[in-house]
């Protein structure tokens, strides 16, 4: 099934048209025609099975025939992660995570990050082409980027974990899970976080956890993380 999106869709509508960049995409490259069908989503779990009724590169405009609701999970997973250095390894964790599963992604800028500057509209874009590849039919939420000091202060539904290399006592992720909890969890930066950051993590609250024996770069941290609370939770259910 090849997805199509749009924002602005809900279950009273009957009849939409397409930006003139997806009309194009839609006639000139897809080749697409009257009377084909096209499926849509909002980003919001409504999959709409739409009909071609104008195949005009200019406006495409599709008739909704049935709308179906996705189940949202029983969980909430929001990632804050430290950007990386290389650009292009923070995008394919964004890109990977909303393939995976995940619903709130949040850059966070720490006393060692080496990126403090991001492209949330590159980001957004990443984001999107994940979820229409992957079929899914819930846009992640992509948040500002914030400092490490104003997001701790954010209180967060379920468990609040922070992931850290230091040689403290942590427990392993997988055995601090429970089943359709919420979790919000801190990746840092490559230098990893300061030891002031986990100190006030700690006193906000949050958990120190580890994600395996062995040193992680940030990208593949947040992804490990994004899989076992995704796998644990359909694991469970």
């Amino acid at each position: 099934m090849q997805l199509f999106y749009n924002p602005d869709i809900d279950e009273t509508t009957e009849s939409f048209s397409f930006d003139k960049e997806e009309s194009r995409h839609i006639i000139k490259v897809l080749r697409k025609k009257d009377s084909d069908i096209l499926h849509v989503t909002n980003g919001f779990g409504l999959l709409f099975e739409t009909q071609i009724t104008l195949a005009s590169d200019n406006k495409c405009i599709v008739q909704v025939l049935s709308i179906k609701k996705t189940d949202e999970p029983k969980f909430r997973l929001h990632l804050a992660v430290a950007p990386t250095k290389m650009n292009d390894r923070f995008e394919w964790f964004l890109e990977k995570a909303t393939e995976i599963g995940i619903q709130e992604i949040t850059p966070i800028i720490c006393d060692r990050s080496e990126r403090k500057v991001i492209n949330l509209e590159r980001f957004e874009k990443i984001i999107l082409s994940a979820m229409k590849q992957s079929n899914e039919t819930y846009l992640p939420k992509l948040n500002d980027a914030i400092s490490f000091k104003e997001f701790i202060k954010q209180k967060n539904e379920g468990l609040q974990l922070i992931a850290h290399c230091e040689e403290t006592d942590k427990k392993s992720l997988k055995d601090i899970l429970k089943p359709n909890e919420s979790v919000t969890m801190l990746i840092g930066p490559e230098g990893d976080f300061s030891e002031k950051e986990i100190a006030l993590a700690l006193e906000n609250d949050y958990q120190p956890v580890t994600l395996g024996n062995t040193r992680l770069r940030t990208e593949t941290a947040a992804i490990v993380a994004c899989h076992s609370v995704v796998f644990f939770n359909e694991s469970s259910n």
